[in-house]
């Protein structure tokens, strides 16, 4: 191709680029109901079409309102002009909320006002507009802060759509769009803010408010635990001088023992998990009980190790130390949902068997209905109390219990429930009964109130040496 074609070609494609920016901009103005008004009010001057000479008088009105349309126009912002940017936490906890902002930069000479709109996925919502109203405003040549607030629906790892920004006019007859696609991505973890919570209140020593107890064993160790006074058998090179000094009398430090175990959780994704209690599932109960388990057990130094299982092995971290740990098990709790299937509990023992020989402590979160249906899971649990150290966290069905207690003035349909209710009960207490004969741990608690019950479980069995 000769100099001239090509410069002809490049000639071309730069017209065909600027005429799709020109179409872009053009079908990206949309009118405003001011315009409408304007033009509504402005109707009424085709009637002098009927009158001698009226023809020049409605073109002028028509000029004018063109004219002025266009002037708003031509006030609306150029691409380049305005930006935003939308900053989110890359994880957020389900049921939890978090803040984000959008920040609004402006180039424009003057003052504009704009109102943005958010294609979010089901697994996060925004809750209400952000600053709190739908119409905002940025100054000329400045920066906008927008703050707001997020909400965790349901886990998972979720691309965050575009977000769609409409700016005025001056006179507000016409607006514009702009659409932004920043490809972030946010996922929805477990809810952390039980392990937040319990963080500050260690740190704050108020962890009794949240029903953990604090358990010690007194001895040898490398672990600080608190001062006391001295008595005699106590080794004087643990004298705290300071405190003595302080106090007028010997003071000695205590120490705990330092033991490091290991900790398996296992969380069960079968039928009986999908059950609501509250607004979560019992399976999102026990995934963020079992995260915040991990996150104690790490801290205190122990081995962490996970599994989530149905009717097969879903997912199985295999037991490390330290942080690391920790954000490997919550990356294996994402993308887990419970099904509808009955839990293979031989699968997964048998999968804890050949890739975890160390006596451990196991944690497993599930629930039963009826000795005959747990009869696997008994047998199970009873020969696996003789190697680990075995703690089984019965999600107790809360609407069951309260239907078994049937009320004073029951209808005939009311008892029949209720004695059908009891009957399931009753059952359970069979199968958990069985279970605490073969010499497993069982606790037998509300989804909404077994975190305290299974760390304060954990902090025994720690301070007991059992492993």
């Amino acid at each position: 191709m000769s100099a001239i074609g090509k410069a002809l070609a490049a000639a071309w494609h730069a017209l065909a680029g600027a005429a799709r920016g020109v179409f872009r901009w053009i079908t990206g103005i949309i009118p405003s109901p001011r315009q409408a008004l304007l033009i509504a009010l402005a109707a009424p001057a085709w009637l002098l079409l009927r009158l001698p000479g009226g023809a020049p008088w409605v073109a002028l009105v028509m000029v004018l309102v063109a004219f002025v349309v266009l002037l708003d126009i031509l006030s609306l912002p150029a691409a380049w002009q305005f930006t935003v940017e939308r900053h989110v936490p890359e994880n957020i906890g389900i049921g939890d909320e978090a803040d984000g902002e959008y920040e609004v930069q402006s180039r424009a000479g003057r003052a504009i006002r704009f109102s943005i709109h958010d294609a979010l996925p089901r697994g996060v919502e925004r809750l209400g507009a952000p600053g709190g109203t739908g119409v905002e405003r940025v100054a000329a040549h400045g920066v906008r802060a927008m703050p707001f607030r997020l909400a965790g629906r349901e886990r998972g790892s979720w691309p965050l759509g575009p977000v769609s920004v409409r700016v005025r006019g001056r006179l507000d007859l016409v607006r514009r769009t702009f659409r932004l696609v920043p490809g972030e991505t946010m996922r929805v973890t477990p809810s952390m803010s039980g392990v937040r919570r319990y963080r500050l209140l260690a740190l704050q020593r108020r962890l009794r408010d949240a029903g953990v107890r604090a358990v010690r064993r007194r001895g040898d160790g490398t672990n600080f635990a608190n001062l006391r006074e001295y008595v005699t058998g106590d080794d004087p090179r643990h004298i705290d001088w300071k405190a003595t000094a302080r106090r007028d009398k010997l003071i000695t430090r205590e120490f705990t023992v330092e033991q490091g175990q290991t900790v398996l959780v296992a969380v069960d994704a079968g039928r009986l998990m999908t059950q609501l209690a509250g607004p979560l599932s019992r399976f999102e109960h026990a995934l963020s009980s079992a995260t915040l388990l991990a996150d104690v057990a790490t801290q205190s130094g122990d081995q962490v190790g996970a599994i989530v299982f149905d009717d097969q092995v879903r997912a199985f971290v295999p037991a490390a130390r330290g942080r690391p740990a920790l954000q490997r098990l919550r990356d294996a709790f994402v993308p887990a949902v419970a099904t509808m299937t009955e839990p293979d509990y031989a699968a997964a023992f048998r999968t804890l068997a050949a890739r975890h020989r160390k006596r451990s402590l196991i944690v497993l979160y599930t629930d039963v209905v009826d000795p005959r249906a747990s009869q696997a899971l008994i047998a199970l649990t009873a020969r696996s109390a003789m190697r680990h150290v075995l703690v089984v966290v019965a999600l107790r069905n809360d609407a069951l219990m309260a239907a078994a207690v049937p009320g004073r003035d029951s209808t005939s349909d009311q008892l029949y429930e209720s004695a059908a209710a009891e009957e399931l009960v009753m059952a359970r207490e069979a199968a958990l009964a069985r279970m605490r004969h073969a010499g497993v741990t069982v606790l037998d608690v509300s989804p909404q109130l077994m975190t305290a019950a299974v760390i304060n479980r954990y902090l025994e069995i720690k301070a007991r040496a059992s492993l």
